[in-house]
């Protein structure tokens, strides 16, 4: 019993120690990432707020090309696009406010906030939107020529996250994978269901 006792005070010890590790280097990148220096803020932000607007028009664009085209199945990647969006927004908002982690520049004064932000930082609902975006046009449209963009402009709504001084990098990096995953979780359901 002693030994199990030992076992986990080492363990929870460890754990402490690399959790507060991985905050130091969370807030050291973003601090080289966030500068007083105002030059390109306003891209930044115009990227920033471009998140809702384009993960609004891609299903209704889908659903579009679907209805032009006569195409069911294009217009079912539009319905599929809002089920992701669904997922994303429920585990999105569940983990902010489940976990509850303070805004880098509440918990850093080292960090400029450049844009307003109220709701809790981890995971950054921004990048989860984009990723989901950027994930459900590519599943939509399997090529390269929609891919690459889409997933340009959701890694530059993430670091614009960082840039902004609103989320720390693990933020963003969580809210990427929350985002994609939401995607595929759609996807996959909507194929079991079309069987």
């Amino acid at each position: 019993m002693l030994k199990l006792r030992i076992f986990l005070l080492s363990g929870f010890i460890f754990f402490l120690n690399v959790s507060s590790q991985c905050q130091n280097l969370d807030s050291r990148i973003l601090r080289a990432i966030n500068s007083s220096n105002t030059k390109y803020d306003k891209i930044w932000l115009a990227i920033t707020k471009s998140a809702t607007p384009i993960a609004i028009a891609s299903p209704i664009a889908i659903y579009s090309m679907g209805a032009y085209h006569k195409n069911v199945n294009e217009k079912r990647q539009a319905f599929v696009n809002v089920g992701a969006f669904a997922i994303n927004t429920v585990v999105t908002v569940g983990l902010k406010w489940g976990i509850d982690r303070e805004r880098p520049f509440v918990s850093d004064p080292l960090i400029y906030q450049k844009t307003s932000a109220e709701s809790p930082s981890f995971p950054s609902g921004h990048t989860s939107l984009a990723f989901t975006t950027a994930t459900s046009l590519t599943l939509a449209y399997p090529k390269w020529y929609v891919a690459l963009p889409a997933y340009a402009w959701a890694s530059a709504v993430g670091y614009s996250r960082m840039h902004l001084g609103v989320h720390y990098p693990s933020d963003v990096l969580a809210g990427a994978i929350i985002g994609t995953l939401s995607s595929f979780l759609a996807y996959g359901i909507n194929k079991q269901m079309v069987k």
